[in-house]
Protein backbone atom coordinates (compact mmCIF):
# COMPACT_ATOMS: atom_id res chain seq x y z
CA UNK A 1 0.00 0.00 0.00
CA UNK A 2 1.49 3.37 -1.51
CA UNK A 3 1.40 5.85 2.19
CA UNK A 4 3.97 8.22 1.23
CA UNK A 5 2.47 11.83 -0.09
CA UNK A 6 4.11 13.46 -3.11
CA UNK A 7 2.37 16.42 -2.75
CA UNK A 8 2.39 18.44 0.91
CA UNK A 9 -1.14 19.01 1.55
CA UNK A 10 -1.86 22.13 2.77
CA UNK A 11 -4.47 22.89 5.99
CA UNK A 12 -6.66 25.53 5.99
CA UNK A 13 -7.03 27.20 9.46
CA UNK A 14 -10.51 28.07 9.43
CA UNK A 15 -13.11 29.30 6.65
CA UNK A 16 -14.05 32.96 5.49
CA UNK A 17 -17.34 33.69 6.78
CA UNK A 18 -19.85 36.06 5.22
CA UNK A 19 -22.57 37.95 6.91
CA UNK A 20 -25.62 40.32 6.18
CA UNK A 21 -24.12 43.37 5.69
CA UNK A 22 -27.17 44.88 7.08
CA UNK A 23 -27.89 43.10 10.16
CA UNK A 24 -24.44 41.61 10.77
CA UNK A 25 -25.31 38.45 11.25
CA UNK A 26 -23.87 35.30 9.31
CA UNK A 27 -24.97 33.49 6.21
CA UNK A 28 -22.51 31.56 5.46
CA UNK A 29 -18.85 30.42 4.55
CA UNK A 30 -17.23 31.44 1.06
CA UNK A 31 -16.94 28.52 -1.32
CA UNK A 32 -15.25 30.03 -4.02
CA UNK A 33 -14.96 33.18 -5.56
CA UNK A 34 -14.38 35.00 -9.07
CA UNK A 35 -13.89 38.58 -10.17
CA UNK A 36 -17.37 38.25 -10.85
CA UNK A 37 -18.85 36.37 -8.30
CA UNK A 38 -18.80 33.96 -5.48
CA UNK A 39 -20.60 31.20 -4.06
CA UNK A 40 -21.76 30.72 -0.51
CA UNK A 41 -22.26 27.83 1.51
CA UNK A 42 -24.63 28.21 4.16
CA UNK A 43 -27.28 26.07 6.01
CA UNK A 44 -30.63 27.26 4.77
CA UNK A 45 -30.83 27.72 1.02
CA UNK A 46 -30.88 31.52 -0.70
CA UNK A 47 -33.61 32.86 -2.39
CA UNK A 48 -32.57 32.77 -6.21
CA UNK A 49 -33.39 35.99 -7.86
CA UNK A 50 -33.20 38.24 -5.27
CA UNK A 51 -30.00 40.72 -4.33
CA UNK A 52 -27.95 40.22 -1.33
CA UNK A 53 -25.92 42.82 0.96
CA UNK A 54 -23.27 40.67 1.66
CA UNK A 55 -19.99 41.37 3.69
CA UNK A 56 -16.91 39.87 4.52
CA UNK A 57 -14.48 40.48 7.56
CA UNK A 58 -10.93 39.80 6.07
CA UNK A 59 -8.54 39.13 9.53
CA UNK A 60 -5.44 41.08 9.30
CA UNK A 61 -2.55 40.98 11.34
CA UNK A 62 -3.54 40.97 14.97
CA UNK A 63 -7.02 41.33 15.77
CA UNK A 64 -7.81 43.68 13.24
CA UNK A 65 -9.79 42.88 10.19
CA UNK A 66 -10.82 44.47 6.36
CA UNK A 67 -14.63 44.58 5.82
CA UNK A 68 -15.52 44.24 2.39
CA UNK A 69 -19.16 44.78 1.83
CA UNK A 70 -20.63 43.97 -1.39
CA UNK A 71 -24.14 43.55 -3.50
CA UNK A 72 -24.89 40.13 -5.13
CA UNK A 73 -27.66 38.84 -7.29
CA UNK A 74 -28.61 34.97 -6.35
CA UNK A 75 -28.59 33.44 -9.14
CA UNK A 76 -28.67 29.62 -8.53
CA UNK A 77 -29.10 27.26 -5.41
CA UNK A 78 -29.56 23.94 -4.53
CA UNK A 79 -28.41 21.55 -1.86
CA UNK A 80 -24.86 21.05 -1.04
CA UNK A 81 -23.02 17.48 -0.98
CA UNK A 82 -23.23 17.80 2.99
CA UNK A 83 -26.33 17.26 4.24
CA UNK A 84 -28.29 20.43 5.31
CA UNK A 85 -26.34 22.92 3.81
CA UNK A 86 -26.59 24.31 0.63
CA UNK A 87 -24.22 26.23 -2.30
CA UNK A 88 -25.51 29.56 -3.68
CA UNK A 89 -23.90 30.92 -6.72
CA UNK A 90 -23.95 35.03 -6.49
CA UNK A 91 -23.02 37.61 -9.09
CA UNK A 92 -21.74 40.63 -8.01
CA UNK A 93 -22.57 44.44 -8.90
CA UNK A 94 -19.94 46.94 -8.72
CA UNK A 95 -17.86 45.05 -6.46
CA UNK A 96 -15.24 47.25 -4.70
CA UNK A 97 -11.03 47.29 -5.35
CA UNK A 98 -10.58 45.75 -2.14
CA UNK A 99 -12.92 42.36 -3.43
CA UNK A 100 -10.16 42.55 -6.45
CA UNK A 101 -7.29 42.06 -4.71
CA UNK A 102 -9.31 39.30 -2.15
CA UNK A 103 -9.66 37.32 -5.59
CA UNK A 104 -5.79 37.72 -6.53
CA UNK A 105 -5.06 37.00 -2.92
CA UNK A 106 -6.89 33.76 -2.88
CA UNK A 107 -5.55 32.70 -5.79
CA UNK A 108 -2.17 33.24 -5.06
CA UNK A 109 -2.45 31.37 -1.71
CA UNK A 110 -4.37 28.31 -3.16
CA UNK A 111 -1.74 27.47 -5.93
CA UNK A 112 0.59 27.50 -3.46
CA UNK A 113 3.34 29.78 -5.04
CA UNK A 114 5.53 31.53 -3.49
CA UNK A 115 4.50 34.89 -2.86
CA UNK A 116 6.26 38.02 -4.88
CA UNK A 117 8.84 39.75 -3.11
CA UNK A 118 7.96 43.59 -1.90
CA UNK A 119 9.12 46.53 -3.97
Amino acid sequence: MFTDRRIQRHQLPYFLRVFNSVTDKPVGFLGNVSADGLMLISQLPMMVGVDFQLRLKIPLDGNSQRVIDLNACCLWCHEDATPQHYDAGFSLQRAPPEYGKLVEALKQYFSFQPLPASA
